[in-house]
């Protein structure tokens, strides 16, 4: 039974985390790794030729890259926007820039597949959505037959988005799991229960970063990373220094759709673009 004292002593405690924001040092050094990690498993996968036999290089260090990208992603949309579905804008705009140079990089197949910052804008906005659903069922605004539909609706676009976008339905899944095993795990208390239903939370993000790959080697990097996030969720984000070169604003914006133009250009005067575009 918890004492009256405890009990106003966590009341305080839940009341000041909502109303702060958990450091965002951590971010820093992820922006770091995570460009690192996306440039080496792209350039084993795309721009190195197969005789050099770096594969082993996209199936560990590579696999890094997503679970942080959209670590970071749902960390920011959770923290530190007060509106995430225009930081999910900004997303997409990245990935629209990104689209021609990343559908010339040689694939087996022809299909088309949306880059990464499709599946993490429509993550983000997922999660948003998902955010929002107690409070909204609180207040009255949101009835039982209307969640019925608008849950429906979020289901269509999850089957329909996951046959074209990079990592498929469940790559659109990491960022929604993160944001709800972040905020429990944020918020957790020193109750038993309460600890038992943060780690309950953290699970199923675990689950599907094993799923999303299928050597054991890629699981154990993908798992991992994600583990190390949640360790920050818990509270270790309070211990991470800030990172002594700060990534300019306009590296880690362009990074992304430039890295790809440039492959391309060395793809092309080694004869290797893929082709139907020229």
């Amino acid at each position: 039974m918890t004492r009256p004292g405890n009990a106003a002593a966590h009341t305080v405690t839940d009341t000041t985390k909502s109303q702060t924001r958990p450091s965002s040092t951590w971010t820093g050094w992820g922006q770091w790794l995570a460009l690192i990690t996306m440039t080496i498993d792209h350039l084993s996968r795309y721009a190195v030729p197969d005789s050099c036999d770096l594969g082993w290089a996209s199936s560990s260090l590579g696999r890094i890259a997503l679970p942080l990208f959209a670590a970071m992603v749902a960390w920011h949309g959770l923290f530190n926007t007060r509106n995430p579905l225009r930081y999910a804008r900004r997303i997409l705009m990245i990935g629209l820039v990104a689209q021609l140079p990343y559908m010339l990089m040689p694939r087996s197949s022809d299909a088309l597949i949306l880059n990464i910052c499709f599946t993490l804008s429509l993550g983000l906005a997922g999660g948003t959505w998902l955010k929002t659903l107690p409070a909204r069922f609180a207040n009255g605004t949101l009835g039982r037959i209307r969640l019925a539909i608008e849950g429906a609706a979020a289901l269509g676009a999850w089957l329909l988005a996951g046959q074209w976008v990079e990592y498929s339905h469940m790559g659109l899944l990491m960022i929604p799991l993160y944001m709800l095993a972040m905020q429990h795990l944020y918020l957790i208390r020193s109750g038993l229960a309460e600890r038992l239903q943060a780690t309950a939370m953290a699970l199923p993000v675990l689950l599907v970063a094993g799923m999303m790959n299928s050597s054991d080697m890629a699981k154990s990097f993908t798992v991992a990373t994600c583990l190390m996030i949640l360790l920050l969720a818990a509270g270790a984000h309070r211990l991470t220094p800030a990172v002594p070169f700060q990534m300019p604003r306009w590296l880690w914006l362009g990074w992304y759709p430039g890295h790809f133009a440039a492959i391309a250009l060395w793809l092309g005067a080694s004869g290797r673009l893929a082709g139907g575009f020229f």
